[in-house]
């Protein structure tokens, strides 16, 4: 069952993921995930979260930044604590590499009768909720 959804999970994002204009190495990609489904992240969130180094994580997350795909923020109550925030550009780039293209998905889900569309929607929904 694990390799099913997995070779069926793979080919779905083969078919239907967006074509990449930007050079982004998966570490990055990973990274801004990271900023974005996690609240208050630090450079050192960041290296427990991919089990590298601080210092290979700031070095990386400076590189973001001259990308403009993060910024950070000190916290006002605590000016030693910098978080890091995705800006706009940042969530294009993450949408970019992450999801699947909008126009495929839809013209995949139009092949689909309204109650296998639903069906797709509740199995997501489900399989997400259980992973949390």
């Amino acid at each position: 069952m694990i390799d099913e959804i997995n070779r069926y999970f793979t080919n779905i994002y083969f078919e239907l993921h967006p074509i990449h204009q930007e050079a982004i190495s998966h570490q990055s990609v990973r990274i801004l995930q990271v900023v974005d489904k996690k609240q208050f992240v630090m450079i050192r969130d960041i290296a427990e979260h991919l089990s590298i180094s601080h210092n290979t994580a700031s070095e990386h997350v400076k590189r973001l930044v001259s990308n403009g795909w993060l910024y950070k923020k000190r916290y006002e109550k605590d000016q030693r604590k910098v978080y890091l925030h995705l800006t706009e550009l940042g969530v294009t780039v993450l949408k970019k590499n992450t999801e699947l293209d909008e126009k495929k998905l839809q013209a995949a889900l139009d092949k689909l009768s309204d109650k296998e569309r639903i069906q797709v929607v509740k199995a997501f929904q489900l399989l997400n909720e259980v992973t949390k």
